[in-house]
């Protein structure tokens, strides 16, 4: 999907020598601040250098406006960092150190950066222990692609932030983006989720890859653009992105489509022809790698 619309900030009026391209999903400049990185690209009265945070709560929305009723664009989460440029009451605006992807993010979500030797979460569901016993008080509930450090304590991982998770519950996938997948099998659909709490199209692929270290942007126009090589249709197979206009998912098999998608409002597998009969064109295919099921 693409936000780029709805997030509610400027670019400063004056650009520097010949106009650049600058996706405002990714710049920190608007009308108040600009980021110090791009003085020789915009000019502006006021230029700002980033505060690195982190995220200190299991997820948040990063949001297209300053108000908790503005539409969220994406999502941080527990362990991620934030590089903070500006703040308007309880407020904070900059962009997610992951994707660079920028908007506003509460600031009671924000606190010291972990700075450990971070571990993904790879259950669907990691419940926080008050102590390294599984009958302990649950304390908070992190989501698939939480970042943790800490030292081992037995079966668990006394984190850094505080709180004990069990080791099981970090250890690594084995396969291809495609299991990383199908750990969201059935999550809702939510616009601007990365997580099986809820999740959307683009959040999905790029959540999957990330568990396999493939870094990739958080809209799906700029995953087209950016991740892997172009293939012919006729070529697909399993473990290829196809991109429609808005849309994008993962083949699971050459006929078949794994996406989370607001027809069903979940996390679904299922034929990409019933997907292009919904007028879902085909705009593309691409590869990273080639993956095993």
């Amino acid at each position: 999907m693409t936000r780029a619309s709805i997030i509610d900030h400027r670019l400063t009026a004056r650009l520097c020598g010949p106009t650049p391209t600058l996706d405002r999903r990714a710049v920190v400049a608007t009308a108040d601040v600009v980021d110090i990185a791009l003085a020789d690209q915009v000019a502006a009265g006021r230029y700002v250098a980033a505060a690195r945070r982190g995220c200190v709560v299991p997820r948040t929305p990063i949001r297209g406006a300053a108000r908790d009723s503005a539409a969220a664009v994406s999502e941080l989460l527990f362990g991620e960092t934030f590089d903070l440029f500006d703040s308007v009451g309880d407020w904070g605006f900059g962009r997610s150190v992951h994707d660079r992807y920028t908007g506003w993010v509460s600031l009671t979500a924000l606190g010291d950066p972990d700075t450990g030797d971070q571990r993904p979460v790879t259950a669907r569901i990691a419940p926080l222990f008050s102590a390294p016993d599984i009958k302990a008080p649950v304390v908070a509930e992190l989501p698939f692609g939480a970042r943790v450090s800490g030292t081992p304590d037995g079966k668990f991982l006394a984190l850094t932030t505080g709180g004990f998770l069990h080791q099981r519950h970090l250890a690594p996938l084995a396969g291809s983006p495609i299991a990383a997948a199908r750990v969201f099998a059935g999550a809702p659909y939510l616009w601007g989720g990365r997580t099986p709490f809820g999740v959307d199209c683009s959040g999905l692929v790029q959540a999957a890859l990330a568990m396999c270290g493939i870094a990739a942007p958080r809209d799906s126009d700029q995953q087209r653009e950016s991740l892997g090589i172009e293939v012919p249709f006729a070529e697909r197979q399993a473990g290829d992105i196809v991109f429609f206009p808005g849309h994008v998912g993962l083949l699971v098999g050459a006929d078949t489509l794994l996406h989370a998608n607001a027809h069903w409002m979940a996390v679904t597998e299922e034929p990409l022809a019933d997907v292009v009969a919904r007028g879902a064109a085909v705009l593309g295919v691409r590869r990273v790698v080639i993956w095993p099921a």
